[in-house]
């Protein structure tokens, strides 16, 4: 879901520049001077967006303005469910512990990215490791970056990942499944010298 929305979010945003850049573009240009390309809505640099003529135009047809009013909200709704979307939380505020008592206990989120964090960072031949916890609090995943040193073996440190870092925060917030995505990517380094 992540993916399809950061994909509408690019196209959208693209559209509205490339449309804002040619309207204001035309607009600057036919203000200074130039000759109005042949798409454009008006004649000269004096001319007005909307004559008399043309804002009353459809007012007394009985369609014109239900239509509007609808294409106006959706538009909103569409506006909206975007804005949403961007500024919606990515990351798991925090998780459910099921205590075994029937209560449960709340385990911070950023607590357990810590903890992974640190754990993955210790790892034989890992320079660095980035973790998200995202998810809803009763079924959390985690997204972890690794930064690799060039020698080693990328299946061994993502084994050494998922039996130790992984496991032990699993078994930690009492979690029957830790679902994770893990990326990993070999720190750059100069070439060496060869003698």
């Amino acid at each position: 879901m992540r993916a399809v929305l950061g994909r509408v979010n690019r196209v959208l945003l693209a559209l509205a520049g490339l449309v804002l850049v040619a309207l204001g573009g035309s607009v600057l240009a036919i203000g200074l001077g130039a000759p109005a390309p042949s798409w454009w809505l008006h004649g000269g640099r004096h001319d007005v967006l909307l004559d008399e003529a043309e804002r009353t135009r459809w007012r007394d047809e009985g369609w014109w303005w239900p239509v509007v009013l609808a294409v106006l909200a959706v538009l909103v709704l569409l506006c909206l469910w975007w804005l949403v979307a961007v500024v919606r939380r990515r990351r798991s505020a925090e998780v459910l512990v099921d205590t075994g008592d029937g209560d449960g206990a709340v385990l911070r989120g950023r607590a357990l990215e810590r903890a992974l964090t640190e754990e993955a960072s210790q790892l034989d031949g890992v320079a660095r490791a980035r973790v998200l916890l995202t998810g809803r609090r009763t079924a959390p995943s985690a997204r972890i970056r690794l930064r690799l040193e060039p020698h080693v073996d990328p299946g061994t440190a993502l084994h050494a990942l998922t039996t130790g870092a992984l496991t032990h925060a699993r078994d930690a917030a009492g979690l029957a499944a830790l679902p994770s995505e893990v990326r990993l990517r070999a720190v750059k380094h100069r070439a060496e010298r060869v003698s």
